[in-house]
């Protein structure tokens, strides 16, 4: 199956949708939910959403069956924000969790000697005990709930089972996969059963285990089940046998000269061609089958919402320089496109067709009052203070329009930069805490932002800053601070190493990888680790 992309640029309306039916209502069992979500997938990491060199025909049918919905969103541009956003329904300045848990702030910034102008804000550690998480509110409606796979929203005390979860499956303080993707990993909620399993696989197998022990067919009541992967996160590692399948097209494609360009920070890889990365993501869409496999084995497809997105943009810059997410500018901790729009789909049986397409702007908070609608539950609007249902978009009908907030007072890892965002229709405004400039974008037009229009129309971008301040200050938002030891020379000399020494690093190690002399060094699920 291969979605249409180029319907995918070409829509046209800020909240047109097509595609979307609903059967005749009827007394039915609450249907069952099975929320996927990747790390670090960036928006074109799938076939069918337009790359040429990855493959993932098991993601691509959940798209061919429900609403791709082409302006869906992270609610931030790294990890631990944007699961909290899921699981609470709010923007990340309203439920204070504004970096990736662990990310250093304040003075403990200087620590990485990168010269920056601010110090970044203080954050909230842990997903905030007085929310009502999306999977409370779901155990409330009477469902059985399962979390496996990557948490990273607290430490013990603030794992999966303290917010909902009758049961967690490889959840906890992490980020990434410690250990690796193949047995032996390290994770206290995950044990070692045989050494060289698949991380992601055994994932699907927890999911597909707790599926038949709890079979809503045969127990009578619904299950939530939240398959959260560690992949696509670095370190990245595959097989030799896809190492050599990817490496293999990369070359019939032709092999660019170069991969990388410079940008504020960092280098930044502009073509899909790492065979490594390629192996992962299609290990991790093997995974999505087996779990698609068994709703259809246990006669729970036709009564089964699916959904698959990431929580953040494609990695083109910083940790392993995974991917290239062109058209879209940036990457995983950018304030650019490439760093939070993503794949988004829903699939729900009797609602969605295939091939069908909504291009309203929509979030990762939207899950959770979407989910409540879905099951016949009422609206928590006090909890979900920023999402809204997406039920009328998914029958095909529109939703008013809103604007969407984005608040990383941090520097990525990445190359990031400290910044606040709003969208409002085809709008959007950055805002940058550096130096309190101001970009605006018209994404209908432009959406690879090249055209700074900030200045030839004065009146929408104050519009938007008076927008996204009233909303950051009446959350309480907190903003980083100038850095008194800030050093411009400092500063400028660690840039120099970076794009004189680095960015022929990663070049040379770009090719590595796709010649056929690469050697991991006898290690195929070791073959690359880094600690950027």
């Amino acid at each position: 199956m291969k979605v249409n992309y180029s319907a995918l640029l070409l829509l046209t309306g800020a909240a047109a949708c097509s595609g979307g039916t609903s059967s005749p209502e009827k007394e039915q069992a609450k249907p069952n939910v099975l929320f996927i979500l990747a790390d670090d997938l960036g928006y074109h990491d799938l076939s069918c959403m337009g790359s040429q060199y990855y493959e993932t025909p098991n993601i691509d049918r959940i798209a061919s069956e429900g609403m791709v919905f082409t302006n869906g969103y992270a609610a931030c541009q790294v990890c631990s924000p944007s699961r909290a956003s899921i699981m609470t329904g709010k923007f990340a300045p309203r439920h204070g969790i504004t970096d990736w848990i662990g990310a250093p702030s304040g003075e403990a910034w200087r620590k990485l000697n990168r010269n920056n102008k601010l110090l970044p804000a203080e954050y909230v550690h842990e997903l905030p005990a007085a929310d009502i998480t999306l999977p409370e509110a779901m155990k409330q409606a009477g469902y059985k709930t399962f979390f496996a796979g990557k948490w990273h929203l607290g430490d013990k005390g603030s794992w999966p089972e303290d917010h909902g979860f009758d049961i967690n499956v490889g959840g906890w303080d992490k980020g990434s996969p410690i250990g690796g993707y193949y047995s032996p990993w390290e994770n206290p909620n995950l044990p070692n059963r045989k050494d060289g399993e698949n991380l992601s696989m055994r994932l699907a197998e927890e999911t597909v285990d707790f599926l038949k022990a709890n079979n809503p067919a045969e127990t009578g009541q619904p299950v939530f089940a939240y398959l959260s992967f560690y992949a696509v996160h670095g370190p990245i590692q595959t097989t030799e046998e896809k190492w050599e399948k990817y490496r293999q097209k990369a070359a019939e494609k032709g092999i660019a000269p170069s991969g990388y360009k410079m940008g504020h920070f960092l280098p930044i890889r502009q073509v899909q061609d790492n065979p490594i990365y390629a192996g992962l993501v299609e290990s991790m869409d093997d995974a999505v089958g087996r779990v698609l496999q068994a709703l259809d084995e246990l006669g729970l497809d036709d009564n089964t919402i699916v959904v698959f997105t990431s929580d953040n943009g494609g990695v083109s810059a910083g940790d392993a320089f995974s991917t290239s997410n062109l058209p879209l500018r940036g990457g995983k901790g950018y304030q650019f496109e490439g760093g939070i729009r993503e794949p988004y789909f829903i699939k729900v049986p009797g609602m969605t067709d295939g091939g069908a397409f909504c291009d309203s702007p929509v979030s990762g908070t939207d899950f959770y009052p979407t989910f409540l609608e879905l099951a016949g539950q009422p609206l928590l609007p006090e909890q979900h203070a920023d999402g809204v249902s997406l039920v009328p978009l998914l029958q095909g009908k529109s939703i008013d329009e809103r604007p969407l907030i984005w608040h990383y007072p941090h520097y990525g890892n990445q190359g990031g930069e400290p910044s606040g965002i709003i969208r409002l229709g085809d709008w959007k405004l950055i805002h940058y805490y550096e130096d309190e400039r101001e970009e605006l974008y018209n994404l209908r037009n432009d959406m690879e932002e090249q055209n700074d229009l900030a200045t030839s129309n004065p009146e929408k971008t104050k519009e938007l800053h008076d927008a996204l301040f009233s909303y950051l200050n009446g959350v309480g938002a907190r903003f980083p601070e100038k850095d008194p030891e800030y050093s411009a020379e400092k500063e400028q000399a660690y840039l120099e190493r970076v794009e004189k020494v680095r960015m022929p690093q990663l070049e040379k190690q770009r090719l590595n990888f796709l010649s056929e002399d690469f050697d991991p060094g006898n290690n195929w699920w070791g073959s690359m680790v880094t600690r950027d």
